[in-house]
């Protein structure tokens, strides 16, 4: 993955509103993405190796695979 806007692992590459995939604690093992909108951002720090943990409009947790706008 190249470090441009799908990089979900820099939190200024995600806003509340973005259309993003996550994958949710359950679905680490599956690899599952969940798709939606970023209500809020959970991650304080500015990067995460993992991706930035944030909250879904649907309310589902998790962390930023990918930014699809």
């Amino acid at each position: 993955m190249d470090n441009n806007e799908s990089d979900g692992n820099n939190r200024k590459n995600i806003e509340v509103g973005k259309n993003v995939e996550i994958v949710q604690k359950k679905d680490q093992r599956s690899g599952e993405l969940t798709e939606g909108y970023v209500k809020k951002i959970l991650t304080k720090s500015a990067n995460h190796p993992h991706g930035i943990k944030v909250q879904l409009e649907t309310g589902e947790v998790g962390r930023v695979k990918n930014i699809l706008d």
